[in-house]
């Protein structure tokens, strides 16, 4: 089964920066396939998410949120209509937010930020771990992704639904891949 792993807050406004293809050529026997430069990988060699999760952290030159989830879930979210007539371009983005771990909170959804005026964000919906929504090019929509954390209380990345799309690319790709021999 793959994985897909997401760092939280890398590569950020000059801070906690990594270059995540030196990081996936060192996770090489893995299988690990970088996607794009916010710290996100397909892992396609079978490993447990102890051991991964400590390999991924002893090889940060910083202390990080690592948030990972089965692959077979970011398939299934894909396989279904989740933005069906949502706009999106140039000024709208659709997004994804991974839950780290089960929210302790959970809020009604659908939900937009400001509450009243203009909508910056909006939250859709929640597909077990993952939050779809959209947000509006600007600055401030940056400001209420950042209160996603304690809306669902639970650590929450954020990745553009075009970098889950070229995940779901990958899995594709690695699923209809011939298995591997062993290593000897």
């Amino acid at each position: 089964m793959a994985l897909v792993v997401l760092l939280r807050g890398v590569n950020v406004g000059g801070h906690r920066t990594f270059r995540p293809a030196v990081l996936a050529a060192e996770l090489q026997h893995l299988r690990a396939v970088n996607i794009g430069a916010a710290g996100t990988f397909v892992i396609r060699a079978p490993v447990g998410r102890a051991e991964l999760r400590a390999e991924i952290a002893r090889r940060l030159p910083f202390d990080a949120e690592i948030v990972i989830c089965a692959g077979r879930d970011v398939l299934r979210l894909l396989s279904q209509p989740v933005f069906p007539v949502m706009p999106s371009g140039r000024e709208v983005v659709r997004f994804v937010s991974v839950l780290a771990a089960s929210p302790r909170a959970m809020p009604v959804l659908p939900m937009k930020f400001p509450a009243s005026g203009p909508w910056l964000l909006q939250i859709l919906a929640r597909e077990r771990r993952f939050i779809l929504g959209l947000y509006r090019r600007q600055m401030k929509a940056i400001g209420y992704l950042g209160t996603l954390d304690r809306i669902f209380g639970v650590p929450v990345t954020t990745r553009n639904w075009n970098t889950i799309t070229a995940i779901g690319k990958v899995l594709d790709a690695a699923a209809q891949a011939p298995a591997r021999a062993p290593r000897e």
